[in-house]
Parts: C-alpha cells; sequence; structure tokens
C-alpha cells in the first residue's frame, strides 16, 4: 500500500508522505524561541520523523493516504497480520484444557465468538476516516468529558493487558525452544517488549509497514504447524460433562473469543484516522471484518487442535505442564532444527500483535488529563511498555488464568460501550454531520459542548451490573451465571451489550 499523499491545494499539507506522518500536527513545527530542552526534543522528533501527533484531530486537508484499492487492502492485510498470532493459538488451547470441549463443539464456538466480536471492531473501524478522531474521543461524545474517562481507563488496561500476554507467550515459546531450557523466559519477554516498543516509538507510519509484511511468515510457518500437527488432532472426543455442563462450557468459550476480538474495538479507528473522509465505510468495513475473522480463524483452530493432542501423546503433554508456548514447541519437534526455526518466527511474530495496543495506549495516556496531552505521544507508549514489561515478568508463570480471567473480565465494559456507540450513532445522532444534534467533531476537545453525560454514565454502570450477574469466572459466579451447569455459564457480554 502506498501511502503517499493525495494532490491537495492546502499549503499547510506537506507533499511528502513521511513529513505528513511527522509534521502535520500542531505540535511539530520547530521554534528556535522555545527553552533549549524543548527545542533539542523537537529537533531529535523531526531527525527520527517521529510521529508527533497524539490525541489531536487529523483534519481532512492532512490526511495523506491515497485512496487506491492497496489503502483498503491495507486494512485487510493489518488485521491478519496483528491476529495471525500465537497469544491467539494458546488462546484455542483453553477449550479442551479449561472447558473440556470437543473439537466440533470448540471450534463452532471459537469461530462464532471472534466474528461476533469482530463485527464491532469492524465498526468502529470505519469512525477514523469519518471523523479523524483517535477511539476513545468518541467516549466523550457517547459518556461526557468526565465519566468518558473511566473507559479511558479501563481500555488503558485492556491494552497493557493484552501486551502483558503477549510477552509471557513470546518468552514461553523463546525460552522452550533454546537448548534445554537455558533461555530464561524473562529474557523472551524483554525482546519482544524492546522490539514493539521501537516500532511504536515511530508512530504510525512505521506502524503501517510493518503490519503490511508481518502477516506472511506467520500464515507460512502457521500452515507448517497445521501439515506437521494434524494428525494428532482428536476429532472424536466429545465434550466432557452432562448436557447443562456442555452448554455452560460452550456459552463460556464462544465468550472468551468474543472478548479476544471485541476488546480491540478500543482502539480500532486509531489505526485510520490518516484516511480520508471519502474513504467507502462499506468498503472499509467488509475489508476489516472478513481480515479479523480469517486470521482469527486460522489461529484458534490450530490452538484447538493441538489442545485436543494432550490426552494422547505424551511429549504434548509433557510440553503443556511447562507452559501453553511449550507445546507449540513440541509441535514442531519432527521438523529437527527446521521446526525450532518456525517456533521462534511464531514468538517473533507476536510483535505484530502487540504493537497496536502499545501505540493504542500511548494516545489514550493523553485523554486523562490536560497536562498529560503536552506529554509526547512517544512518551507515553514507553511507560505503557515498561508497565506491561514488569507485570509479565511478575505474571508469567500464570498465563491460563490471566486468560481465562482478563480477557472475559474486560470484555464486558466494550460490549457496554459499544452498545451505547452505536446507539448514539443511530437514535440519537442519526448519522448526522453537524448541526445541533449531529457529530461535531471540531468540539472534540472542548468541554463546554461536550455532554455531561450522567445518565449515559447511570446507563454504563447498569450494563456492568448486568454483566456481572452474569458473569462466571474461577474466582467468581453471578448467580444467574450459576443457574447453568456445574460451572455456569458466562453471559456478561450479551447481557451488558442488551
Amino acid at each position: 500500500m502506498s501511502l503517499s499523499p493525495t494532490v491537495n491545494p492546502h499549503p499547510t499539507t506537506s507533499p511528502d508522505p513521511e513529513k505528513a506522518f511527522s509534521t502535520a500536527d500542531p505540535i511539530a513545527p520547530l521554534d528556535p524561541a522555545s527553552p533549549p530542552r524543548k527545542f533539542l526534543l523537537r529537533h531529535l522528533t523531526l531527525i527520527l520523523r517521529l510521529e508527533t501527533r497524539g490525541i489531536q484531530r487529523v483534519l481532512p486537508s492532512e490526511a495523506n493516504v491515497r485512496l487506491t484499492w492497496r489503502a483498503y487492502l491495507q486494512a485487510f492485510v493489518l488485521w491478519v497480520s496483528i491476529n495471525l498470532a500465537a497469544v491467539n493459538i494458546t488462546l484455542g488451547m483453553l477449550a479442551p484444557t479449561v472447558f473440556g470441549l470437543g473439537l466440533t463443539d470448540a471450534a463452532l464456538c471459537a469461530v462464532g465468538g471472534s466474528a461476533i466480536g469482530s463485527v464491532a471492531v469492524a465498526y468502529v473501524a470505519t469512525w477514523g476516516p469519518r471523523s479523524g478522531c483517535r477511539t476513545m474521543i468518541f467516549a466523550r461524545y457517547t459518556m461526557g468529558w468526565w465519566p468518558g474517562k473511566l473507559v479511558v481507563v479501563l481500555n488503558i488496561v485492556v491494552l497493557l493487558g493484552y501486551s502483558l500476554i503477549d510477552c509471557v507467550v513470546a518468552g514461553q515459546i523463546l525460552s522452550a525452544v533454546s537448548p534445554n531450557g537455558s533461555m530464561s523466559v524473562i529474557v523472551g519477554i524483554i525482546v519482544v517488549a524492546v522490539i514493539t516498543w521501537l516500532v511504536t516509538t515511530f508512530g504510525i507510519r512505521v506502524f503501517h509497514y510493518y503490519e503490511r509484511y508481518a502477516w506472511l511468515p506467520q500464515l507460512i510457518v502457521i500452515c507448517i504447524l497445521y501439515g506437521v500437527s494434524g494428525k494428532n488432532f482428536d476429532l472424536t472426543t466429545p465434550s466432557i460433562g452432562d448436557p447443562r455442563t456442555v452448554i455452560g462450557n460452550r456459552i463460556s468459550f464462544l465468550s472468551l473469543c468474543l472478548s479476544a476480538a471485541i476488546t480491540y474495538a478500543g482502539g480500532a479507528a486509531d489505526y485510520f484516522v490518516y484516511y480520508p473522509p471519502t474513504t467507502s465505510p462499506y468498503k472499509l468495513f467488509t475489508l476489516s471484518l472478513v481480515g479479523l475473522i480469517t486470521s482469527f480463524t486460522l489461529a484458534l483452530l490450530i490452538g484447538i487442535g493441538l489442545a485436543t493432542g494432550i490426552p494422547v501423546l505424551e511429549s504434548y503433554s509433557t510440553a503443556y505442564e511447562t507452559s501453553q508456548g511449550a507445546l507449540l514447541v513440541a509441535a514442531f519437534e519432527p521438523l529437527g532444527d527446521f521446526g525450532k526455526f518456525c517456533a521462534v518466527a511464531i514468538a517473533l511474530g507476536l510483535i505484530a500483535n502487540m504493537i497496536p495496543p502499545t501505540y493504542s495506549s500511548g494516545v489514550d495516556f493523553q485523554l486523562l488529563a490536560r497536562w498529560a496531552q503536552r506529554v509526547p505521544r512517544w512518551a507515553w507508549n514507553t511507560v505503557g511498555v515498561v508497565i506491561y514489561t514488569v507485570c509479565a515478568l511478575a505474571g508469567r508463570d500464570n498465563l491460563a488464568v490471566i486468560f481465562t480471567n482478563f480477557l472475559a473480565l474486560m470484555g464486558y465494559w466494550v460490549a457496554v460501550w459499544i452498545a451505547m456507540t452505536v446507539e448514539e450513532n443511530l437514535l440519537f445522532r442519526r448519522g448526522r454531520i453537524g448541526g445541533a444534534k449531529g457529530w461535531n467533531w471540531d468540539d472534540w476537545n472542548t468541554r463546554e459542548k461536550l455532554p455531561l453525560g450522567l445518565a449515559a454514565l447511570a446507563a454504563f454502570l447498569v450494563g456492568w451490573a448486568g454483566s456481572i450477574l452474569c458473569m462466571a469466572q474461577v474466582w467468581y459466579h453471578g448467580p444467574i451465571a450459576a443457574l447453568v451447569g456445574e460451572y455456569g455459564a458466562d453471559m456478561g457480554n450479551y447481557v451488558g451489550f442488551s
């Protein structure tokens, strides 16, 4: 895809795509009269061509992506690169090992859940070109200035939490592939965190360039993984438990896969704000949705298949006792040294999954306070990387617990927020741009012109209350969720959305 700009008569817009990503915003130009420290910082930023724009809205005259078929294809490729990752493979492993589901049940729940969540992500992605605003700016319009900050905090937790999980999975794989486990998980965590930090520091230009090609090696090694391990999939063993328990476990795993997908909605528009307002929302939605479903399906199904082989193969069982990452390495063992190379490629492929949440977290930190806007985006990215790296080092031995508790729990608020955003657009603003009752994007940073948000906050809390009544986690079962089977059924997402 070419990120070169369209011909534009506005003199403030640079014709150079590299400059467009680094200088076409209000804080980039150098001012020799600035304090020496600030002047040097901005000079260094321009030399390195870092994206200095944070939450500032991208005006139509500053949108620099040329609308060709490659621009639309980039949306498809972006989501494939992000989700064709080992973290989703390990998520699929939980269906047989934690929920006791057979391959058929697990596969249907995985595809169905991720597809439902992907619809919300693709929908939010279309708002980037329409508004020029970052995703969490919408929370100011739907929730109000102050209540919207609650959504921003929750989204930062989600973004950093996902990166934490990625770090742990990468560390496990790199440790398992090293001779006799000689490389610590800690080293692997630090390696992928540092590379992610480098990419996100440079900003959206390098972000899109990296994601444009990251899918290819991942697709190749995952296809190899299907070929080498497919004969070990257990296609016949049914789900474990009485009928009510099986139903509850199906619902819970479907909800987990839905949560894995829908949580991307908190940052989906961030990656398309440089697309012009003339971008077709239908094309962007469709290609994003197809990319999401395709990548989730490929990754989740191989994880489910590998986990069904654990009771049958001693090598799989022994590896899984070490970690989910070790099971991935064990699946490649028949290929010898080449298998180890493939395992390393899958581990490094997690960087493509870490880049988007890390990038979006740097933007979201700026929404917490006025003073936070004065801190550069890349500096907040650095803070985010430090936070999730430290947490990954501390929680590296509890990946399954983090998965089953964190992912589903964080999906609840996203479902509630998505429902409120859809209602705001269709019922109250009715898709209008401008006017007294439409979307006035110029007001994005004017508190007095944004809703107070008391009614939205009340609705948000009611949605959360419904989710709590219907949630099923290891540490808590809501009274409604507990009515289904032995282990309950996690219905928090559906009730919260409704």
